[in-house]
């Protein structure tokens, strides 16, 4: 009660009374730190120092100003780091040479002459000492107020005992233990915390009643950090990953930034460096166009191709809000980086081909990714005709244009859900790039290629999201079948071996990106769960926290996605980069199939797009009954309703 009071006066003492009190307790301590050097000299606990008044007075009058020249007291006392204790060194230091000098000039008779040093050396203990004191009580206070969540610190190095610091300065996690794999470290005390080896945590959780463990290893260490969360995953904790230290401490990020392990961090994809030639082959000084600029993987083929600095970047989309901010972050990318890469956005669809044209031949572009399409396979399912539209057609349309306008390298943004197709979304990619190998026959100038890959972290379309939320939710977690799986690859390296394959292009080429091994769906839901600090609940463990529950595969759905229809294919440059051979239709055949098409999605003609797609398309199933505008199930409550169902009047 006391306490508090105290603590709230102090709260709410204007900052300049503040400084008075920290120089009135200087102007106390130096003195006192005087007499206590001399009697500890002479050994008496009561020395005669009425002779000494000049150093007595020398003391004060000279070390109070060094530290208010030096900033010690504008540092907090809170907050007081090693910037203060270096202000406290160096006052203290001054003023032992100035009560020396004092001492010997004057002359002082029978002034030891070690006391300058004892002097010195309790300045440091009374000042720094007093401040010490001060905001470890004020943080004895702050964790007894704000019941701060009790954390373990994996990786008591440089960067593990810089993190424990701030979160003892911010107060929002207390540091209760490190935990390290290196034997020299452990069973040491640092920083007021003990190194245990990791096997003793689960121990340690039932003692400290901690509930999350931060990974405190540079994002560098990627092998490391996974094999830390493998280890981690097992026990009911929150496993939580943090910024650059650097960051922490200039303050440019917070604690706020720490974030929960990603599906990118328990990937083990063997990260592969980009070969500089490649990467910069297609954009460095041409005028580059990415259709689809504000999507997910349009929008980091633009953050990474202005790095490579094109002479310009055309940026085009269909939707106002995410063109505007790709646009934003674009131009503080270039700003920031000091890159002279002009950025234009276009707002419009790449079904309007009088727009595609215009703006091809407005900025004479060279290089044109083709990364716009609706990819959602339960959402095209259900709108077969947009799905077609705006996938196939808008690639034909923008293909055609691109010839006529005599770009360079057209490549096109594809995905595995094209190979032995049972959806909508499917087919209508597979499509696009048969045309474009069939073009190719035609095209003169322009050389059209393909790279298909499967799910990207992070994209709009991705099952990872939708976990993260269903878990903060609580549950239950949907997964459509136990069996299920999928390839993923992070957002940036498919951008950047989208580029690298760019430069690869010999014309007609369909590329595919070494996806490594597919992931178990059920078993990515499990992990996240654990991750999270959480438990499955299952007839196993009734009493878990999260449930996971089957839903059954949607219409389209596969079971498993493949990357190739057949077993031609070939390595390239790049050794994530492979070269594949795919049957397709002459151009001249190819062209009338499509305006057959065309005309059946002008009529809704349903029937007639499953017949026409599955007799075109290698391998694709589709679903018996296409579901559609005024098809769908979900559309049904358009109809009048009847007498009965009518509300009340």
């Amino acid at each position: 009660m006391i306490s508090g009071m105290i603590s709230e006066f102090l709260e709410e003492l204007p900052r300049r009374r503040k400084q008075a009190i920290a120089v009135l307790a200087d102007a106390i301590a130096l003195p006192l730190a005087l007499w206590s050097a001399i009697a500890l000299r002479l050994g008496e606990i009561n020395p005669d120092v009425s002779h000494f008044w000049p150093a007595f007075v020398v003391s004060s009058l000279v070390c109070v100003p060094v530290f208010g020249a030096l900033g010690l007291y504008r540092h907090v006392v809170r907050h007081m780091g090693n910037h203060a204790m270096m202000a406290v060194l160096k006052g203290a230091t001054i003023t032992a040479i100035v009560v020396a000098a004092v001492a010997y000039m004057v002359p002082l008779r029978g002034f030891p002459r070690s006391v300058p040093i004892i002097f010195w050396l309790l300045t440091l203990l009374y000042v720094s000492g007093s401040r010490f004191l001060v905001r470890g009580y004020f943080q004895y206070l702050q964790n007894k107020v704000s019941n701060t969540a009790a954390v373990i610190i994996y990786g008591a190095g440089r960067k593990g005992v810089e993190l424990a610091r701030v979160l003892k300065q911010q107060g929002d996690y207390a540091p209760v233990a490190f935990l390290d794999d290196d034997k020299a470290l452990q069973k040491r005390i640092i920083d007021g915390l003990y190194v245990y080896p990791p096997r003793h945590l689960g121990r340690l959780l039932q003692d400290t009643d901690a509930k999350e463990v931060f990974v405190a290893v540079n994002s560098t260490e990627a092998e490391n950090r996974r094999r830390i969360i493998e280890f981690l995953e097992p026990f009911r904790v929150r496993v939580r990953l943090i910024p650059d230290v650097v960051e922490l401490v200039s303050g440019r990020q917070s604690i706020a930034n720490i974030r929960d392990v990603a599906l990118e961090d328990l990937l083990g994809r063997d990260e592969v460096d980009p070969l500089p030639h490649l990467l910069q082959g297609s954009v460095r000084g041409r005028s580059v166009m990415v259709t689809g600029a504000g999507g997910s993987i349009g929008s980091e083929l633009c953050r990474q191709i202005v790095r490579q600095r094109p002479r310009l970047l055309v940026a085009l989309d269909v939707s106002e809000f995410a063109l505007f901010q790709i646009q934003r972050e674009l131009k503080r990318i270039c700003a920031d980086e000091g890159l002279q890469a002009p950025v234009v956005a276009v707002l419009g669809s790449v079904t309007n081909r009088a727009l595609v044209s215009r703006t091809l031949e407005t900025y004479h572009v060279e290089t044109l990714y083709h990364a716009a399409a609706y990819k959602h396979v339960e959402l095209v399912e259900h709108n077969v005709i947009q799905g077609i539209m705006n996938n196939t057609f808008g690639t034909l349309y923008t293909a055609q244009a691109a010839v006529e306008a005599g770009v360079r390298n057209f490549i096109l943004i594809s995905t595995d859900k094209a190979v032995r197709t049972t959806n909508i979304m499917g087919a209508s990619k597979r499509l696009a790039e048969m045309l474009l190998q069939a073009l190719q026959e035609e095209a003169a100038t322009t050389r059209f290629s393909v790279v298909r890959f499967g799910n990207v972290l992070g994209s709009s379309g991705s099952v990872v999201p939708l976990f993260l939320e269903q878990i903060d939710r609580g549950g239950p977690v949907t997964v459509t079948h136990s069996d299920v799986t999928r390839y993923f690859m992070t957002i940036t390296e498919a951008a950047g071996l989208v580029l690298q394959a760019s430069s690869l292009s010999r014309g007609g080429d369909l590329f595919l990106l070494d996806m490594g091994q597919p992931i178990k769906i059920l078993e990515l839901a499990r992990r996240m769960i654990h991750l999270k600090g959480y438990t499955v609940r299952d007839e196993h463990h009734p009493s878990g926290d999260i449930a996971i529950e089957i839903t059954g595969l949607k219409p389209g759905e596969k079971l498993h996605e493949e990357l190739l229809v057949g077993d031609r294919v070939a390595g390239t440059e790049h050794r994530k980069i492979l070269r594949a051979e795919e049957a397709f239709l002459p151009w001249a055949e190819m062209r009338g199939a499509l305006a057959t098409l065309e005309q059946a999605c002008a009529g809704y003609d349903y029937d007639a797009i499953k017949t026409f797609i599955e007799g075109l398309v290698e391998g694709a199933d589709l679903a018996a009954q296409l579901g559609g505008l005024y098809r769908s199930a979900e559309v049904i409550a358009l109809k009048p309703a009847t007498e009965d169902q009518k509300g009340p009047r």
